[in-house]
């Protein structure tokens, strides 16, 4: 088994906890405002990461790379988009709902890779990528 593999698991079990953590969270705040202080925590938390693994001075040489930077900072933007809206619609939806629903962005990426990225996906790939949509939508499904 890869490591990119036991990382994507770890992902999955993390991003559960923010689901279910969120919820609990946001039950009495706005959700925009508990959005921008989960950004600050993860950020904080994130160059914590760096600094112990030595990797601080690693940084400034993303500055000088402008086509990285450029799309760093749009997925970055990209990701607190996401984040506003993940919040939002977990403020007025069910985990179990919001949840499902939010796991399209694997269908997305599919095909955005496919479309964007030249990346080639094999027909069984292709079966799990659409009965992950289907399952989404089954289980979003009042």
């Amino acid at each position: 088994m890869g490591m990119w593999l036991i990382y994507a698991l770890l992902s999955a079990a993390t991003a559960a906890l923010v689901a279910v953590f969120g919820k609990i969270g946001l039950k009495d705040v706005d959700a925009n405002s508990a959005t921008a202080i989960r950004a600050v925590i993860m950020a904080l938390f994130l160059l914590g990461v760096v600094v112990v693994q030595g990797k601080f001075t690693q940084l400034g040489e993303i500055f000088t790379q402008k086509k990285a930077l450029s799309f760093i900072v749009l997925s970055g933007a990209a990701g607190a988009l996401s984040w506003l809206f993940y919040f939002l619609a977990l403020k007025g939806g069910k985990v179990s709902q919001v949840g499902p629903i939010d796991k399209l962005s694997v269908v997305l990426a599919v095909l955005l890779a496919f479309f964007f990225l030249g990346e080639r996906i094999s027909w069984i790939n292709s079966a799990g990528v659409a009965l992950i949509a289907i399952g989404a939508i089954l289980v979003a499904w009042k």
